[in-house]
């Protein structure tokens, strides 16, 4: 009866605790579906007093309201340049020529495991969503589904030898337990909140849970990119309400006085479905850790949340908007004219209705002045002065230059100044390709430490020799000395 009464208890507050932080990242997430609608030219939108997203109407039926999306190219240009950021990984070791085999093998381990997991793929979609909210994760974790079978159990079913799993997640998963601490490991706790099929979570905790009415929000940019469309419906269509679905609720905690190996709670529908020690020994010195790595766009000081380009360039997407837009009704006015007439002098709803088609017969009342067009002024400068400042700022911002796809000046510059412009060009998004480095680097020794503890029984990768021959290696987690890597200088 106890156990149940602590059961429940330890349900309601992991639950109580969910609904907090959701509450207090709700300024965060506010953001991140504005970045997401600028991204797919749904630009005439903002945030609220409530951080909800609204959208703007347009003031007179003549107004032009047309989204001139230069941020979507920006971002596109921005993940070409960093799909290329793919460090090479180092293993420590000793000067001992056993250890110096060893980690040749552990190198080979780990370049079989990016194959294996498709990992430029993953990596490729964590970016593109950092890129857009500010902020991804990957999550490395040990799946005992995966992998060759060994054995067969009594009852018949196979069991397999385990194999890692990494996956790119949306920050709209990830709840940490203060929103101004920077580092993920700093954290006490982090919570993963996921929604599941119902079969899915009997199939994996055993438990039978109700159906909740779930908004899950499908971000998935990578498949997106040719747009639902520049209307006001196109963030709400990015919504998909399910149905016979659930919120699992994963709370990870750190290790200290109370839980030692630290603890990992998994509730759902009011229900526990998994309490114990976290799972992983994925830290330095055997320690055990959260299974996640953060990557950022661009770090935050004193926030746990990352910022994307896209902040900084929607100011200048507004702006150049409204200039486009302008400058369209100001060509409208000159293209089309504007008509003077006297009060009674013609017919007013016609002409309304009608315009002054070519070959048109107008009448007016006798004695009355005739209509005319308004005197036209030329179209200002300024005008054309301030799109140019727009698109300059545009380059600088982004981080991306289109100095280099001018014929004018490709021609006018020498070799030196057009290596110089490159250089300066990938140095504008460095910090980014920095993060991305450190993630993969993580990544790497995360997957290490996983094999480490898991990978027992005898398992076959193919290395390429000196004599550029495939060959079969046998290995277990006792060839694996270190879990400690490093980046290499060259990429």
């Amino acid at each position: 009866m106890k156990k149940k009464i602590y059961e429940e208890d330890l349900v309601s507050e992991v639950t109580k605790d969910f609904l907090k932080r959701q509450k207090e990242r709700k300024p965060f997430e506010a953001k991140w579906k504005l970045n997401y609608n600028f991204f797919m030219g749904n630009q005439f939108s903002g945030i609220n007093r409530n951080c909800d997203l609204e959208n703007f109407e347009k003031q007179y039926s003549w107004q032009e309201q047309e989204v001139f999306n230069h941020i979507s190219p920006i971002v596109e240009s921005r993940l070409s340049k960093l799909s290329t950021v793919r460090p090479k990984i180092s293993i420590l070791s000793s000067d001992n020529s056993d250890d110096l085999n060893n980690n040749s093998l552990t190198k080979n381990i780990l370049n079989s495991a990016y194959q294996n997991l498709n990992l430029n793929k993953v990596i490729m979609e964590a970016t593109t969503i950092s890129e857009i909210t500010g902020t991804s994760f990957y999550k490395v974790v040990w799946n005992s589904n995966k992998g060759k079978p060994i054995a067969i159990d009594e009852q018949g079913n196979d069991l397999k030898e385990g194999e890692v799993e990494v996956e790119a997640l949306s920050p709209y998963e990830i709840f940490p337990d203060n929103q101004t601490i920077s580092n993920l490991d700093n954290c006490e706790s982090i919570i993963h909140a996921k929604a599941l099929s119902l079969n899915q979570i009997k199939n994996t905790w055993g438990v039978d849970v109700e159906s909740e009415n779930v908004n899950i929000f499908n971000f998935n940019p990578v498949t997106n990119l040719g747009g639902l469309g520049y209307k006001a419906s196109t963030f709400e269509a990015s919504y998909i309400n399910k149905q016979n679905y659930a919120v699992v609720i994963e709370r990870y905690e750190k290790p200290c006085a109370d839980f030692l190996q630290g603890r990992l709670t998994i509730v759902c529908g009011g229900k526990l479905l998994y309490l114990g020690p976290l799972p992983f020994i994925n830290q330095s010195q055997n320690k055990r850790g959260f299974p996640f790595v953060k990557q950022v766009c661009i770090e935050t000081p004193g926030c746990f949340w990352g910022t994307s380009v896209i902040e900084r360039l929607i100011p200048i997407q507004r702006a150049y908007n409204a200039v486009k837009n302008r400058k369209h009704e100001y060509l409208n006015r000159l293209s089309m004219g504007i008509l003077t007439v006297e009060d009674g002098s013609v017919d007013v709803e016609s002409l309304q209705e009608e315009g002054l088609s070519p070959g048109k017969i107008l009448i007016y009342r006798q004695g009355s002045n005739p209509p005319k067009m308004m005197d036209k002024d030329s179209m200002p400068t300024e005008f054309s002065e301030e799109e140019e400042k727009l698109l300059s700022e545009f380059s600088s911002i982004g981080g991306i230059s289109n100095i280099l796809t001018s014929t004018n000046w490709s021609r006018s510059l020498s070799g030196t100044a057009l290596e110089l412009l490159v250089e300066q060009d990938s140095a504008r998004i460095n910090i980014t390709a920095e993060n991305i480095r450190e993630s993969v680097k993580q990544i790497a020794a995360q997957i290490l430490k996983l094999y480490k503890q898991f990978a027992v029984t005898p398992r076959q990768i193919y290395i390429t020799n000196s004599n550029n021959q495939t060959e079969t290696v046998s290995w277990n987690n006792s060839n694996i000395l270190s879990g400690e890597v490093i980046l290499e200088n060259n990429d």
